[in-house]
């Protein structure tokens, strides 16, 4: 499969794919920080001291940091490769970042400025770069391989 010659990855989408270098290293490090209450001994204890729903929402929210991560280095390849299927992902992608941070405006016991600003930052992104994906021409001759 030879990759079909397009546009090099430049312009505006150095930006939308410096998100999502961003995010991933982002995932990673939450990736880690899950990992490592698997592994202290007194975060495990901790952890297992919690009632049953609250170990199980906890193991809920580590399966979708996986889930998240995955997608995320799934769609960082594909960017590269200049992928077909790019544009709608990356929307998909953006819309799931904005419900992950509703999710955690809604439902984290952080203060609300703090809340509003990792709000801020996904709604902000998808406000931006949905609209391109869909409509830019670069994008389209951009991402051509299937």
């Amino acid at each position: 499969m030879t990759p079909t010659s397009g546009e090099r990855i430049g312009g505006w989408l150095i930006a939308p794919l410096a998100w999502l270098l961003v995010a991933l290293l982002s995932a990673s490090l939450a990736l880690l920080l899950y990992s490592t209450a698997l592994i202290t001994p007194q975060a495990l204890k901790n952890l297992t001291a919690q009632n049953t729903l609250n170990i199980a929402l906890w193991f809920i929210s580590f399966a979708c940091a996986i889930a998240m991560w995955y997608y995320t280095l799934w769609l960082t390849i594909a960017f590269f490769k200049r992928r077909k299927s790019v544009p709608k992902h990356y929307i998909i992608w953006l819309l799931i970042s904005v419900l992950l941070a509703l999710k955690a405006f809604a439902f984290s016991p952080v203060s609300d400025g703090l809340a509003v600003r990792q709000l801020l930052f996904p709604l902000l992104a998808a406000a931006l770069f949905a609209p391109y994906f869909r409509r830019a021409e670069r994008v389209k001759k951009t991402f051509v391989n299937p």
